[in-house]
């Protein structure tokens, strides 16, 4: 929970940029957070949202990884090449984003990369926000080694005919049957992308096939209401739903 530590415990974390084999092998570069001891644990492949691979989730990963986790978050838009994060996302926006299947691969590699480290204990969690959170949903529902999957308001989760691209060939939602792990998602009432009615319409699938869930939506929050750094951030809302995000983990993660 959070501000739980002791005051006499060890909350020093190892934080870096460094690289890994991710999807047909390509060498792409991570973030990679984990706390200094070699205590068994569990891993966690966070999945960043279209603003890019940014700041945000660099902190993202350490606040995960000083709350016990081992954590690597993926460079998803690696190979289309290098400056900061903004401008590099534009390009990605113009190619009409990262393809489905290159974002699987990237994660599978991203598990196997976890489940590879000394203090591994063999759970692995993926999660994300906005595209992330779709992103995360999506590497679940087809990569059924993974533990646990928490989706943060991914929005295009439901898609209709029209929107379907190549990159984005299948509705994450037409996966639903296949997800076979317990599944967290945290809204906020007020996004557009996705709109309540839209969670509704996905709670209704996971009730219908029998699916392991928990959703809380939350009133006066929308999009990225986790985002301190803009004007989306909500405290009181988001401190409530972190509360929910490692309550989750630590179910889910533990020995």
């Amino acid at each position: 929970m959070w501000n739980s530590f002791l005051t006499d415990s060890h909350v020093s974390v190892r934080a870096e940029i460094t690289t890994y084999k991710g999807g047909n092998g390509d060498e792409i570069h991570a973030y990679v957070a984990t706390p200094i001891d070699d205590a068994p644990r569990g891993g966690i492949v966070l999945i960043h949202h279209m603003p890019g691979w940014d700041e945000f989730y660099m902190e993202f990963a350490e606040r995960l990884a000083r709350h016990g986790y081992n954590v690597i978050a993926p460079d998803l838009y690696c190979r289309v090449g290098h400056g900061t994060s903004d401008d590099v996302t534009a390009k990605v926006r113009a190619q009409g984003g990262v393809p489905d299947d290159q974002v699987v691969a990237d994660c599978r590699a991203a598990r196997e990369y976890l489940n590879a480290l000394p203090s591994a204990n063999g759970k692995t969690a993926v999660m994300g926000t906005c595209s992330g959170g779709r992103h995360a949903l999506l590497v679940a529902s087809l990569v059924p080694e993974f533990t646990a999957v928490i989706d943060l308001w991914g929005g295009n989760v439901i898609m209709a005919e029209d929107q379907l691209t190549p990159q984005r060939p299948v509705p994450v939602i037409n996966y639903t049957e296949q997800l076979t792990v317990p599944l967290l998602g945290i809204f906020g009432n007020d996004d557009k992308s996705p709109t309540p009615e839209q969670v509704n319409t996905h709670e209704a699938k996971l009730k219908e096939l029998g699916k392991r869930y928990t959703f809380y939506r939350y009133d006066g929050a929308g999009h990225g209401f986790f985002y301190y750094q803009n004007q989306m951030y909500r405290q009181e809302q988001a401190m409530d739903a972190w509360e929910k995000v490692f309550a989750f983990l630590a179910d889910e993660l533990a020995n």
